[in-house]
C-alpha cells in the first residue's frame, strides 16, 4: 500500500443525533468477479459522531504505539463450552488452491512498494510518521519496510530466530524496529491437534544486522504441532523477504499493506477440526455490562475499513535500538526499556472495548511471557466464528487492503479471508453496499447504548480523543469515508 493518512480500526457505535463530517469522494471501481476466492475476516464496525476535522484528515491513534503500554489482559477461558454452529457462523474456509507462493505475493527483499497510487488511508493510525528523518532527506520515516523471514518459520527453531527489519527501498531511508512508526510485529498461535491445547509465541523482530537485547525464549512445540504465524506493521507496506515461500503477503505486485501470514489456513483447518471433535473448547462470548453479547472481531459495532488486521504483540526497546521479547524477566534485567505495541483491531477490542464492557477475550498461555494468558488474532477469529450472531462482518470487497490499485479483487479479498478463518467471498451476497449498510445502521445503536461505559474508558490515543467513545466516533466516520460508503448506497448516519 502507498503512504496513507491515519486510519482508525476499532469498535464504533454512534449517537443517533450525531453529525458526521462529509465523506471523501474516494472512488472505488468494481473488480471482475473471480470464482476462485479465499476468505477475509470482517469485524463489526462501530458508529460514532466524530468532531468534524476541517480538512478531513484522520487523526492517528497510538493504541499500539511506542509510548503506550497494554491495558488489561485476557483470562483463560478455554474450558467453556463452544458456540459452534450458532446463527451467523460462516463455514470454515477451504484450503486455498495452489501453493502459497502461487496465491500470495512472496515478499522479496528490496522490492519497492508496487501499489503507490492507493488512496485509501489507514484509519488505525500507527503514529504520525514524524519521529525520525529518513535517508532521502525528508522528515518522515520510511513507511515501506521488508521483514526477512528466518528459515523454517513454523518450526521451534524458526519461531525462536529473530526476524530482521530493513528498508524495502534503501533510498527511501532506513527502517528501525525501535521507531514506533516503522515497527513490525510477529505472532504465532500453536495447536496441539492431539489434545486441542493452544499456546502463543511472539517471535522477535530486530534491525537487520543487529542482535537482540536478550536471547529469545526457546519455543517448545508438542509433537505434530500446527503453527500459524501472523504479521502486523506500524508503517504503510510491509513486504516479506527471506524464507517466505510458504507465506502470503497479498498478490504479486499488490501486498496487503500491514497484514501477512504464514501457515494460517492450515492452522485454522486443524483448529476447526479440533473444535468439531470436541478437543478444542471455544469460550462463550458472555454478556457485557450493556446487556448485549460481548463483541467479536466480526461484530459490526467493532469493525472498520480493514478489519481483523494487526496484532497484540509487544516488544521491549532499549535506547540504543536493540529489541527484546516482552516479559517480566527481560524488563527487570534490561531496565530502561520502552514498550513497543502494534495499533490493531485486535488490540482495540481486547485492551479497550472488552474492559469497558466487562468482557474477556479468548486467551492461551504465552511461551515468551512465562505462560501468561494472552489473546491473539487467531483466537479472536476462532471465537468470532463460533459465537458471532448474524449479520456477520466479513472482509468486504471495498476493504482497501483487499484491493488492487484501488479496484476490487475477489482473489485478493479471498487471500486475506483465508488468513483469518473466513469463508470465500460470495459476490452476490458479500457486497460493498451490504457491508456499508450494516456498518452504518448497527454500529450507531450500540455506540449510543454504550456511551456511558465508553465515555468513562481511556482513549487509545489521548491526542486524538479524550475517551474511548470519542475515539470510536472518529474511527467510524473515517471508516465510512475509506470504504466509500456514500458511493455504495450504504450512506452515513443521518443527522
Amino acid at each position: 500500500m502507498s503512504p496513507r493518512t491515519p486510519r482508525y480500526i476499532w469498535l464504533t457505535a454512534l449517537l443517533s443525533a450525531a453529525v458526521v463530517a462529509p465523506l471523501a469522494a474516494t472512488q472505488y471501481s468494481q473488480a471482475a468477479a473471480s470464482p476462485n476466492h479465499a476468505a477475509f475476516a470482517a469485524a463489526p464496525s462501530s458508529v460514532a459522531t466524530a468532531a468534524a476535522n476541517p480538512d478531513n484528515r484522520q487523526v492517528g491513534h497510538r493504541l499500539r504505539g511506542q509510548d503506550q503500554q497494554r491495558q488489561g489482559s485476557g483470562q483463560q477461558g478455554a474450558g467453556q463450552p463452544s458456540q459452534q454452529g450458532q446463527a451467523g457462523q460462516p463455514p470454515p474456509p477451504p484450503a486455498p488452491t495452489g501453493t502459497a507462493g502461487q496465491q500470495g505475493q512472496q515478499g522479496q527483499q528490496g522490492q519497492q512498494n508496487p501499489d503507490p497510487a492507493r488512496q485509501a488511508p489507514n484509519n488505525e493510525r500507527h503514529g504520525n510518521l514524524k519521529a525520525a528523518p529518513n535517508a532521502a532527506g525528508g522528515k518522515a520515516p520510511n513507511p515501506n519496510c521488508t521483514l526477512i523471514v528466518p528459515p523454517g518459520p513454523l518450526t521451534a527453531q524458526g519461531l525462536a530466530t529473530p526476524y530482521q527489519l530493513t528498508a524495502t527501498k534503501r533510498g527511501d531511508g532506513a527502517c528501525n524496529e525501535a521507531n514506533a512508526n516503522q515497527s513490525a510485529f510477529v505472532e504465532a498461535t500453536i495447536l496441539d491437534p492431539a489434545t486441542g491445547a493452544l499456546s502463543i509465541y511472539h517471535p522477535l523482530v530486530v534491525d537487520k544486522g543487529t542482535k537482540p537485547a536478550a536471547p529469545p525464549v526457546p519455543a517448545q512445540l508438542p509433537p505434530g504441532a500446527v503453527v500459524g504465524v501472523w504479521f502486523g506493521f506500524q508503517g504503510t507496506t510491509l513486504t516479506l523477504g527471506g524464507a517466505s515461500g510458504g507465506c502470503v503477503n497479498g498478490q504479486p505486485g499488490s501486498p496487503f499493506g500491514q497484514f501477512a501470514y504464514c501457515g494460517a489456513p492450515a492452522f485454522f483447518r486443524a483448529a476447526n477440526a479440533a473444535i468439531a471433535a470436541g478437543k478444542l473448547k471455544v469460550p462463550q462470548l458472555g454478556t457485557g455490562r450493556d446487556g448485549k453479547p460481548c463483541p467479536t472481531t466480526r461484530d459490526f459495532s467493532v469493525v472498520d475499513q480493514d478489519q481483523s488486521d494487526n496484532l497484540d504483540t509487544e516488544y521491549l526497546a532499549l535506547p540504543d535500538g536493540r529489541i527484546a521479547q516482552s516479559n517480566t524477566a527481560n524488563a527487570a534485567a534490561l531496565g530502561g526499556t520502552t514498550k513497543l505495541t502494534n495499533a490493531s483491531d485486535n488490540g482495540l477490542m481486547n485492551n479497550f472495548i472488552d474492559p469497558a464492557l466487562g468482557c474477556q477475550p479468548f486467551t492461551a498461555p504465552d511461551m515468551t511471557a512465562g505462560g501468561q494468558a494472552v489473546p491473539s488474532l487467531a483466537l479472536n477469529e476462532l471465537q468470532a466464528a463460533a459465537g458471532q450472531a448474524a449479520p456477520v462482518a466479513l472482509v468486504p470487497p471495498n476493504d482497501p487492503m483487499a484491493q488492487v490499485n484501488g479496484k476490487r479483487s475477489v482473489a485478493k479479498t479471498n487471500l486475506y479471508r483465508a488468513g483469518t478463518n473466513q469463508p470465500p467471498l460470495n459476490p452476490a451476497v458479500d457486497t460493498a453496499a451490504a457491508y456499508c449498510r450494516n456498518l452504518s445502521t448497527i454500529a450507531p445503536a450500540r455506540l449510543q447504548l454504550d456511551k456511558q461505559l465508553t465515555a468513562a474508558a481511556p482513549s487509545p490515543d489521548p491526542a486524538a480523543a479524550n475517551n474511548l467513545f470519542g475515539f470510536l466516533q472518529q474511527r467510524f466516520q473515517t471508516s465510512l469515508t475509506n470504504l466509500a460508503c456514500m458511493q455504495q448506497g450504504g450512506g452515513a448516519p443521518k443527522k
